[in-house]
């Protein structure tokens, strides 16, 4: 192969040898002289440059690398070559051929495509640079360094401290035999069950978040006690017994009377006093309020002042008296003689409950009676609320309008019965009413834009 290229080599330093990817003009070569090129840039260089001759020679290496593992010149004789003392002699066949004459090795030769998939490359995989890396290395190693340390000097870390100084855990529990499994009085399991045995310790199940998480209690407890579709009462039939359906319009009534009752309410509330309403007189009164002084306030000022100065005297006078000391021992005795005369007092009515624990027992007695009646009345309380809506949002919840028809309105069959309500509007409320959703109103929409209305040039060329 070397030869070869030096022959290249050769032939291409002759005048009259041209390459197929040559960078020399012919007309240069006719006219005896080369072009000069200027090479100072990248471009120019990779474009006038021969770098045939080094490719082929890095092929060469690669495939040497491929085939052998590593270049030629660098292997021993004894891999390159072998000593070849002919073929060897086959044994003769004794048993006659198997499978219709066909060769016993035929079917363990391997399949054409299996070959060309299998790696004939005898180049090493690049080496995972990332799988051998670790992290926190450097600080890892540093502690190391550290503990060494610490451990020559004979410094005992505080975790190991910490393990050290923990009480040892008796371990001398005998475990309990394991029963044999053909013991037919043995305890059964069902491997297909939905509760799994906890044979690890409680506290360890919990630190390693093993342990299955208790089921609240209400979990599975429905959030009222309503059923999901209520019947209508017996009035609301489409034929309904009469003293039905005027219960049924009484009912209705007393709820739009409780409407108009609340409404009338509101009204009076936001409706104004006659009394406070503006007359002519207050309205002068406004007008001609502080321009006009009258005597009578400067005097009640004066008089005012008068008073605060005899005020300020009397007290500054009070403020400079000081108590004697005979004065401070008779109050000292006189605050003596009172906390002695309470402590008397208080000692006497503890005596005197000595005698009243007859009474006093018959008023835990009814005390106790009292808490007692009040829990009835507070799960009474209770139990009733189960059947209501509660408040989950900040809007309250509205009852559904009675459908009623009244009594010129009603079908005497039921092809006659129209249709009223809404059946998405009845299971919305019902929704709310058994506290599954909260109450809510229809969103309201708002245009963002005004609408513009534009007549167009045709239609004003019409009109």
């Amino acid at each position: 192969m070397a030869a070869a290229r030096r022959l290249k080599r050769v032939a291409a330093s002759q005048p009259g040898f041209l390459t197929l990817k040559s960078s020399v003009n012919p007309a240069d070569l006719v006219s005896g002289r080369r072009k000069r090129v200027n090479k100072n840039k990248k471009k120019s260089w990779n474009k006038h440059s021969d770098i045939n001759d080094v490719e082929e020679f890095l092929e060469d290496v690669r495939h040497q690398e491929r085939t052998t593992g590593g270049l030629l010149s660098e292997k021993t004789d004894d891999s390159l070559f072998f000593l070849d003392v002919g073929q060897p002699k086959k044994a003769e066949q004794t048993e006659e051929p198997v499978d219709g004459g066909k060769r016993k090795g035929k079917g363990s030769r391997p399949l054409r495509i299996d070959l060309i998939l299998q790696h004939d490359s005898l180049v090493p995989p690049a080496k995972d640079v990332l799988a051998y890396q670790q992290p926190n290395a450097k600080k890892l190693r540093r502690i190391a360094q550290k503990a060494e340390q610490l451990a020559a000097k004979g410094v005992v870390p505080r975790r190991q401290r910490q393990l050290l100084s923990r009480r040892p855990v008796d371990r001398t529990v005998k475990k309990a035999a394991t029963e044999a499994n053909n013991n037919p009085d043995r305890g059964y399991y069902d491997i297909w069950g939905q509760e799994s045995k906890d044979s690890a310790d409680p506290w360890y199940l919990q630190q390693t978040g093993k342990k299955q998480v208790k089921r609240p209690e209400k979990l599975l407890q429905k959030p009222s006690v309503l059923p999901a579709v209520e019947v209508i009462a017996p009035g609301g039939s489409y034929n309904p017994d009469f003293f039905s359906h005027q219960a049924l319009l009484q009912e209705a009534h007393d709820v739009e009377v409780k409407k108009q009752k609340q409404e009338d309410r509101i009204e009076r509330q936001l409706a104004v006093n006659k009394e406070d309403k503006a007359t002519e007189e207050t309205v002068l009164r406004e007008q001609v309020e502080g321009l006009v002084e009258e005597e009578d306030e400067e005097e009640e000022q004066e008089g005012a002042s008068n008073d605060n100065e005899e005020e300020v005297v009397v007290g500054a006078i009070a403020l400079a008296e000081k108590k004697t000391e005979r004065q401070r021992k008779k109050e000292k005795a006189e605050k003596i003689k009172e906390q002695r005369r309470q402590a008397d007092r208080k000692q006497t009515d503890q005596q005197q409950q000595l005698f009243q624990l007859r009474s006093i027992k018959a008023s835990i007695k009814q005390q106790e009676q009292k808490t007692k009646t009040n829990q009835i009345k507070r799960k009474a309380k209770q139990e009733a609320e189960k059947s209501q809506p509660r408040r989950l949002g900040k809007l309250k919840f509205q009852p559904q309008d009675l459908e009623v028809q009244l009594s010129n309105e009603l079908a005497g069959s039921l092809r006659q019965l129209k249709p009223e309500g809404s059946i998405l509007k009845d299971r919305f409320k019902s929704l709310q009413k058994r506290n599954l959703i909260e109450p809510r109103d229809r969103a309201k929409f708002k245009r963002r834009l005004k609408v513009k209305y534009v007549e167009k040039r045709a239609f004003k060329e019409i009109a």
